[in-house]
């Protein structure tokens, strides 16, 4: 459960309430109740309709280690959100069990015994406040009025309710007013947005359910009760033995030993000011991309019920499917043609509608608007055999697209927008409209034709420049809310992750003993990073990074974006290579103070031997530039982004503090799994690693004579 930090507010009780009124909805409030001078407690107490819901919150403890209810604490001072069901609301609600058979009779005692009935009780509950213990930029308390809601369908409230769940809003089911939450629960048309000196309360006609199941367990609910749109993906993802991977929520050894307090929170950052706030969870999750049933009524020529594996595994061979794949009917062999066909479907992250592709400070973008800029997208390793799905998303394609590679005006005097898409690479439209989000630890998302990963689409992806935010590189990051999010309270803006000798938080990265991990968000403050975050590594460091799989073999060159622009950066030793525990160094260790122009140490900055000139007028001396700084190791920044918050008129590309470090060039083999570690050389430990973006380009890319690498 996400406890409540409710005693940490700031504001004044008059603040509050006229922040409160200021901001709530301009709607007809003729025929409804409205509250000024009370708290949320004492008004849904004074009203007959909420009576039931008013037992519940007086029955309901805030955690197992209060005594305190949660009717209490909507009557202290706070912010808080509610979604609040009417007496009719829960009585449909117990309904809706009996039916299913969890009770005999629609009463709360005809559950089989009180922790059954508690546990129902306290869902309710959980599920129906957010306390968001925070507050936005300007000191206010978050809350969430029907104004403030995301406009896509099933887009998320960026704060979770009490269970630690996140609530997804659908509007215009019943009209064009018309607001649902988790498609469940239609709220009132009359009574939302009523403001209350400690927050905010929505009337809901019905109760705001939240799935339990993990996404094995859904998946086989679809195929008991034959129902929803993924019965065959169903069957193809039980059938290869994921069922235990795909099971796990969250790592109960990190709950136990972060609840005991044998995990601490890291020292405060020695720049920011700022504790390393430890992620309060380790969840698991995972995104499913699942041809729909009706994809396969068509493809196969049969009712979905009726479709079998051999049936699928039959279509793929005549579709010329991953034809080096064994075809027998040992489905969990990795080598199996339907496990590596299924297994490129998933992610080992469960991405939320609206991060599927991670907007904020992209050439063009508007968050207060949400209008797009220029194309983004985001490379992820599937499951099963490490290949790589890319997730693209433009003002011009009209939605999100899997393994899409349109035409770019990528000139340098161009707007990189979308000039043209050849019809063989429009990839495949993702309908996030119609997302399943029942599973607690998934979401499943439909496409509409056959996603595999050919011959084709690795060329495409070796046809171009490889980019990761580094935080896309580990599921963690977005399992646990880390990345992306939105709200700049302390907490989320300097997250701390323990030592692997502590406990190890990442799978794909070790960091070792005498190393402080911090995670940077630096929205709000106008960093000039890539997408708005970084990795802030300090001390004597040593930290190993497992690297993204390549599309096909060949040479590439590995990049680092870093920010030089403060003397507090490190000199690190470069180890790259196959076998973790025994890695090569490669070269002299790389001076990572050394920005454009200067050398920025304690003692003063001192001329650099990068190269970096302002961009002139003219191209071909712009171009003569970029190719000293290559000579030299070096790369500007990205023309692609903003060089501080949305829409600052400097790009990456415009500052000299803002470069890419040619790390190595070396030979990869997609089948091969690499390793990058990063070690301090310099004897103290204040010094810091400075981490934006890695990028893995092929030489058919940085060395092509016919059409050099663009500076976006």
């Amino acid at each position: 459960m996400r406890i409540s930090k409710t005693l940490h507010y700031i504001s004044s009780l008059a603040f509050c309430a006229l922040f409160l009124l200021a901001c709530k909805e301009d709607i007809d409030t003729s025929d409804r109740f409205t509250l000024r001078n009370e708290t949320i407690a004492s008004y849904l107490s004074k009203h007959q309709q909420f009576s039931e819901y008013c037992k519940l919150l007086n029955q309901v403890r805030i955690s197992k280690k209060s005594k305190s209810t949660v009717m209490q604490l909507l009557s202290a001072r706070g912010h808080y959100t509610v979604f609040a069901p009417t007496n009719e609301a829960i009585r449909s609600y117990l309904d809706s069990l009996a039916h299913r058979g969890v009770i005999s009779e629609a009463s709360w005692d005809a559950f089989a015994t009180t922790r059954q009935a508690d546990s129902i009780r306290q869902t309710i509950v959980y599920n129906s406040i957010i306390d968001p213990g925070g507050f936005d930029s300007n000191g206010n308390g978050i809350l969430y009025y029907t104004g403030s809601f995301p406009s896509a369908e099933n887009e998320e409230l960026a704060s979770p309710v009490l269970s630690d769940r996140k609530l997804t809003i659908r509007r215009g089911q019943m009209g064009p007013d018309s607001i649902w939450v988790n498609k469940t629960a239609p709220m009132s048309m009359r009574n939302r947005d009523i403001p209350a000196i400690n927050g905010v309360i929505h009337q809901m006609d019905g109760v705001v359910a939240l799935g339990n199941d993990a996404l094995t367990d859904l998946l086989r609910s679809f195929l008991d009760e034959k129902r929803g749109s993924f019965q065959v993906a169903a069957k193809l993802v039980l059938a290869c033995g994921l069922n235990d991977t795909l099971g796990k929520i969250r790592d109960e050894r990190y709950e136990e030993l972060y609840e005991t307090g044998r995990l601490i929170d890291l020292s405060t950052h020695p720049t920011e000011g700022s504790i390393g706030y430890l992620p309060e969870h380790r969840k698991y999750g995972f995104t499913l991309f699942a041809e729909t049933d009706d994809f396969w009524r068509q493809a196969i020529g049969k009712d979905p019920t009726d479709i079998s594996i051999e049936d699928v595994k039959q279509y793929l061979i005549g579709q010329g499917v991953y034809p080096n794949a064994t075809t027998d009917n040992k489905y969990s062999d990795p080598k199996n043609i339907v496990y590596q066909f299924i297994t490129y479907h998933l992610l080992p992250c469960r991405i939320p509608v609206d991060k599927l592709v991670v907007h904020y400070n992209e050439q063009g973008y508007n968050p207060k608007t949400n209008t797009l800029g220029v194309p983004m997208y985001e490379l992820y390793t599937s499951m099963g055999e490490r290949r790589l799905l890319k997730i693209y998303e433009s003002r011009e394609s009209g939605g999100v697209y899997l393994n899409r590679f349109p035409n770019l005006d990528s000139g340098r005097k161009g707007t990189y927008g979308e000039l043209s898409c050849d019809p063989d690479k429009t990839g495949i439209f993702v309908d996030r409209d119609k997302a399943s989000l029942e599973a607690v630890n998934a979401i499943i998302y439909p496409i509409n034709q056959l996603l595999w990963y050919s011959e084709e689409t690795r060329d495409n992806l070796h046809r171009q420049r490889l980019r990761w935010d580094v935080s896309s590189m580990f599921p963690e990051f977005m399992n646990n809310d880390i990345r992306g999010q939105t709200i700049t309270t302390a907490r989320n803006m300097t997250v701390g992750i323990p030592s692997d000798n502590e406990y190890k938080y990442f799978q794909d990265m070790d960091i070792l003993e005498g190393t402080k991990f911090y995670y940077l968000l630096g929205r709000e403050k106008g960093w000039p990073n890539y997408l708005g975050d970084e990795f802030n590594v300090i001390g004597r460091y040593e930290i190993i990074l497992r690297l993204p799989p390549v599309p096909r073999k060949g040479t590439y060159e590995l990049r680092i974006g870093t920010s030089v622009g403060v003397p507090y950066r490190s000199i690190a030793q470069v180890y790259w290579g196959s076998n973790k525990n025994a890695l090569p160094a490669i070269g002299i260790p790389l001076d990572f103070r050394m920005n454009g122009l200067y050398v920025m140490t304690d003692g003063g900055n001192t001329p650099s031997p990068v190269g970096w000139e302002e961009d002139t007028k003219d191209d071909d001396q712009n171009a003569e530039v970029d190719k000293k700084m290559r000579n030299n190791g070096f790369m500007k920044g990205l023309k692609i982004y903003c060089a501080g918050s949305p829409l600052t008129p400097m790009s990456g590309r415009d500052l000299y503090y803002e470069i890419r470090r040619i790390m190595l060039t070396e030979t990869m083999d997609p089948d091969v799994v690499y390793y990058l570690k990063l070690k301090n050389v310099i004897d103290s430990d204040k010094k810091q690693l400075f981490l934006d973006y890695i990028e893995l380009c092929p030489k058919e890319v940085y060395n092509n004579p016919m059409t050099p690498e663009d500076i976006w």
